[in-house]
């Protein structure tokens, strides 16, 4: 793993190009200007030498924070810079308060400042701490080895209000950790690395859409060259992507999510070009490398990932290489094509182990590790870094803390230009509560209407809106409708992609095969199931779709088939047959294996039999308390779920949970709005029940959610839509409820193209 060149040798090359060499550095494209605000080490109790992660944050009052780990009162600091470059203590750490602040802040939803210390505290082994824009620091918590030590990254604050975060060392193996702070200062550790599933991870965690929290480790693994994971906010950790050296290596950055739905990061090192990777990933696990860094005309060692700007493109840092060879600002189009726009010759700042941050007002800002003119003890020997600005002509643009809410929630707005006379809005719908501070920041109301969407705000005959969608907690939005309308067909996602196969088209079951792409929100088809179907259910296992029996005429015929549908290879076949025929049951996967519940052949079933796709057999399992068919079911901690549903009574709301280690079923307590043929699908820790029908009337308009921690219902805002026997299907967190019916008696009966998205 390589590391910033030998400081000997760089000042060695200093003295030879220090007479050709100008302040403001090197900058190949004329479209840039790039500006050294400061130079490290200028004044005596000047931070300096910032380093990887380094985050770089925008505060309230539209100043730059970030920290340094040496300087300051020795034990490093966090720091402000005004976008024009003067600089000021905010705090400096003294050891016994932690010290040698590496990762840089995040901004907390309360205008306060998170970070982490790599030393100090009472056991020497780290801290986490909140600091003020004035300077008050508390410690929310020291680190004692066990739970962790040696963090480098700051916490991010997650949808739940909750801070999430990696330690570099400790926690059970020794491998660093994931860790979790709630607001109210409970410290959990999450997962403890032992190596095979990585180890030492640098960088700041992101949350996805899903709800569930990305990040890397820089060694460990299959390889032992890092790994990208997710974590779920309760601990469950997947393996999403091991290194292998050709694919990149020792990825210290962290991820970022880009509007195409992908998480990039690069790695230090390796890769075809033996200078490091840009990379994107799927939330799913699909891996592909985006570029192999050159190192003399890209650079080499990007410490630390790329970030998306407001044109769209990425920009990123290497810490080696480029003309000059200390290391170069780099763009990198959509397309993939990388160009250079700064190449670091150390006078002007050199080394950047930081990637940019984009103020909203449109400019770039960064660090380098080394380089500079500072002139106080020990940057006169030791070169300490610059901070400066890359004015790339970008867009100015507004950015929202947090980027989620709720109707009647208070949103913070970041910007430039506000007035009094500044006009809010939420993907369209104006806001009439709202408190300005200063020309910078704005705390708006959602207001009543608002869905998911961009935020803008209009000042004069300026409108500056978010680079990310605004997401509307408890709130419904529409899709691309369906090429053809059904009710009743079976589900399935596979890489964000949902497969709508068959149903009712108000006729006789259909052979469809309609995908859904909610990205692009764009529907493709795929090849037709072998035999037309309705009522049947599904599951996916390893990126294959099983589909379980169904029925031709709405349940006179019943069958016994099983479909397996590969997207890759765009093709069907048959597995084995289900010992029970049935129509209307429900699918859930536990460790790759499908529990098929309930149903109906003429009856209502009890009957729950397993099927493990690895070695296509099938077992015979506990039945159900209550036979039933029409079921809304999913899994939660380890637990099946199967609520609601027609029993041989009619419907009454029964709700049931199977333990698969004890194959034994419990009752739970009931729906209060008993029904049948919802729209249902398991988001955290919570099973959605939208909708559907009672005792084979007209659908009934009504969203609930159910929470097995504490055996309780909750209603929600209500489907716009109101039907029944609808497509289910979770993804990016969200759940979409598909087509539908007007009333329960298929097949002969309105259905409609509906595609009704609830954002939880």
């Amino acid at each position: 793993m390589r590391r910033c060149q030998n400081l000997v040798l760089r000042l060695s090359v200093l003295v030879a190009m220090i007479v050709v060499a100008m302040i403001s550095g090197t900058s190949p494209a004329s479209a840039q200007t790039y500006t050294v605000l400061h130079n490290f080490g200028s004044k005596t109790g000047d931070p300096y030498s910032p380093s990887y992660s380094g985050v770089i944050t925008q505060g309230r009052d539209g100043n730059l924070y970030t920290t340094a780990p040496s300087g300051g009162g020795n034990y490093g600091a966090v720091f402000k810079i005004t976008p024009s470059g003067t600089v000021s203590i905010v705090h400096s750490f003294l050891g016994s308060d932690g010290g040698g602040p590496y990762g840089g802040v995040t901004l907390g939803t309360d205008g306060n400042f998170y970070g982490t210390t790599y030393q100090g505290g009472s056991n020497e082994a780290g801290t986490v701490f909140k600091v003020t824009p004035a300077g008050a620091l508390t410690t929310l918590h020291v680190f004692v080895g066990t739970d962790g030590s040696n963090p480098y990254a700051p916490p991010v604050q997650g949808t739940d209000g909750n801070w999430y975060g990696t330690t570099y060392a400790g926690g059970a193996s020794s491998y660093g950790t994931v860790y979790k702070l709630t607001a109210a200062g409970v410290f959990t550790t999450l997962y403890s690395f032992d190596y095979s599933t990585g180890a030492k991870p640098y960088d700041p965690l992101v949350q996805g859409t899903d709800g569930n929290f990305y990040g890397t480790t820089l060694q460990g693994g299959v390889d032992g060259y890092g790994e990208v994971f997710k974590i779920t906010p309760a601990g469950v950790l997947t393996v999403l992507h091991s290194f292998n050296v050709t694919d990149g290596g020792y990825p210290s950055g962290p991820l970022i999510l880009a509007s195409d739905g992908f998480f990039y990061g690069a790695t230090e090192d390796y890769g075809s070009g033996n200078g490091g990777v840009v990379f994107k990933i799927s939330s799913a696990g699909v891996f592909t490398v985006v570029h192999n860094m050159t190192p003399a005309t890209d650079g080499e060692i990007p410490y630390d990932g790329i970030m998306q700007a407001s044109d769209g493109n990425f920009y990123g840092t290497n810490g080696d290489g480029g003309s000059a060879t200390y290391g170069t600002i780099f763009k990198m189009t959509t397309k993939d094509v990388v160009s250079t726009l700064h190449n670091f010759n150390l006078t002007a700042g050199g080394v950047p182990q930081v990637v940019p941050f984009q103020h909203t007002n449109g400019i770039l800002y960064g660090d380098t590790n080394e380089g500079g003119t500072g002139n106080v003890s020990p940057c006169t020997t030791n070169a300490c870094g610059v901070f400066y600005s890359l004015n790339a002509t970008l867009p100015a643009f507004v950015r929202a803390l947090p980027n989620v809410g709720k109707v009647g929630s208070q949103i913070g707005i970041l910007g430039q230009g506000f007035t009094s006379a500044s006009v809010v809005k939420f993907n369209g719908v104006t806001v009439t509560t709202k408190k300005l501070t200063g020309t910078t920041f704005i705390l708006a109301t959602v207001p009543a209407g608002a869905s998911d969407g961009y935020i803008t705000v209009t000042t004069g005959t300026t409108t500056l809106k978010t680079l990310k969608r605004f997401t509307v907690h408890n709130s419904w939005s529409s899709g691309a409708a369906m090429p053809t309308a059904v009710n009743w067909p079976a589900t399935g996602v596979i890489n964000g992609k949902i497969y709508v196969v068959g149903g009712y088209t108000g006729g006789p079951a259909s052979a469809l095969n309609q995908v859904y792409n909610p990205t692009a929100n764009r529907w493709t088809t795929g090849a037709v199931i072998p035999a037309a179907t309705g009522q049947a259910t599904a599951a996916v296992v390893s990126n294959i779709l099983y589909v379980f029996g169904g029925s031709n005429n709405g349940g006179s015929t019943v069958f016994n088939t099983v479909w397996a549908y590969n997207p890759a290879s765009n093709a069907w076949s048959a597995k084995a047959a289900m010992p029970t025929a049935r129509c209307s049951a429900a699918a859930v996967v536990d460790n790759g294996v499908v529990y098929v519940i309930g149903g109906y052949n003429g009856s209502r079933l009890s009957t729950v039999e397993a099927y493990n796709p690895a070695t296509n057999k099938w077992t015979s399992k506990a039945g159900l308390i209550s036979g039933k068919s029409e079921i809304a079911a999913g899994l939660i901690g380890g637990k099946i779920i199967a609520a609601d549903g027609f029993t041989s009574g009619g419907d009454n709301g029964d709700n049931e949970s199977y333990n698969v280690a004890t194959n034994s079923w419990s009752s739970l307590t009931a729906d209060p709005t008993a029904r049948n043929g919802t729209c249902s699908g398991v988001i955290g820790n919570l099973l959605y029940v939208s909708d559907g029908n009672t005792n084979g009337n007209s659908p009934v308009s009504l969203m609930e959610s159910y929470s097995p921690t504490t055996d309780k219902w909750t209603t929600l805002l209500a489907m716009p839509q109101t039907v029944t026997d609808i497509g289910s299907a979770v993804s990016g967190g969200q759940l979409y409820c598909i087509g539908g019916g007007n009333n329960a008696v298929p097949p002969n009966n309105t259905v409609y193209n509906y595609v009704q998205i609830y954002q939880p």
